[in-house]
């Protein structure tokens, strides 16, 4: 691999992972006073929208039929598309109700935990560190089992969801962008459904009268895709490890928004919690590269 394209894969991952850690959160936190089900609605309507022309513009129709010919492709892509819906949607929820912090609690531990399911379900092998780092991962869960109050419920949904879609998406071998158009496109008539039952009840932001509110929503689609680009195309000139460490850029910036700017609680229990988390993470890193 040629030295100028590492770095140039590096500069692409690292922007992807920041825009989603800093970015996106900004992005969606504000506007998640638009309502996290009306949001997630437009997020995946616009991020349909522009993948229909990515695939036009990079000419990639060709692809597209081909997948649609494979039954089994199409089965799990329908399957990843509620997943992927509903970690979207768990996930602004999670904002908009002030809990970014624990959904950073999810991203930190769901690497590990594909690791995890990798083991389980596609009988992938896992060294000591790595299982170190799953039991760290498990002591942390159970600790803040014994302080139910504190317990980030949603965080560990949105890791379950999102280490699930990765563990299905593993099993077919499908482009990134293709792939995601055609979960929009299973997800998009109920989004549409729901948009217009949204409408008739006169909860709809996304109206002529407010303009500003248009541009929003349909810049959701824009969020979505750009750092999604920019992190495949740092996957294709970098290594798994280093992507990898360059991934945990995206909780990282999501924890220290909430704590510093959003000034969510923090107490001592979710501190010890972390600590154990960052600890695995540590591990895991640590493999990650030594491995790769």
């Amino acid at each position: 691999m040629k030295q100028s394209q590492f770095k140039k894969g590096i500069i692409y991952a690292t922007a992807g992972s920041l825009w989603w850690g800093l970015l996106g959160t900004v992005f969606f936190k504000y506007i998640s006073s638009l309502g996290a089900l009306e949001v997630t609605i437009h997020r995946l309507i616009w991020t349909s929208f522009i993948l229909f022309f990515s695939t036009l513009i990079f000419k990639k129709f060709n692809v597209l039929k081909k997948i649609l010919k494979q039954k089994k492709n199409l089965l799990i892509l329908f399957f990843t598309s509620i997943l992927i819906f509903l970690n979207w949607g768990t996930w602004i929820y999670a904002i908009s109700i002030n809990k970014i912090i624990d959904a950073s609690y999810g991203y930190f531990i769901f690497p590990i935990l594909n690791v995890f399911l990798g083991y389980i379900f596609l009988n992938e092998k896992i060294n000591t560190q790595r299982k170190i780092a799953i039991f760290a991962v498990v002591i942390s869960s159970i600790y803040l089992l014994f302080n139910f109050d504190s317990f980030p419920w949603i965080g560990f949904m949105v890791a379950f969801l999102w280490s699930s879609y990765n563990l299905l998406r593993k099993k077919i071998s499908v482009d990134t962008d293709i792939g995601l158009f055609i979960e929009s496109l299973y997800i998009l008539p109920f989004a549409l459904i729901i948009w217009y039952l949204i409408y008739k009840a006169g909860f709809n932001n996304f109206t002529t009268a407010q303009p500003v509110n248009i541009v929003f929503l349909f810049l959701g689609g824009v969020m979505t895709v750009i750092p999604l680009f920019l992190f495949i195309k740092g996957l294709e000139k970098t290594t798994m490890a280093t992507s990898g460490l360059i991934f945990f850029l995206t909780p990282t910036s999501q924890f220290l928004l909430g704590f510093f700017y959003f000034n969510e609680p923090f107490n001592m229990t979710k501190l010890i919690s972390f600590i154990f988390i960052w600890i695995a993470v540590f591990i895991y890193l640590k493999d990650l590269y030594e491995n790769n």
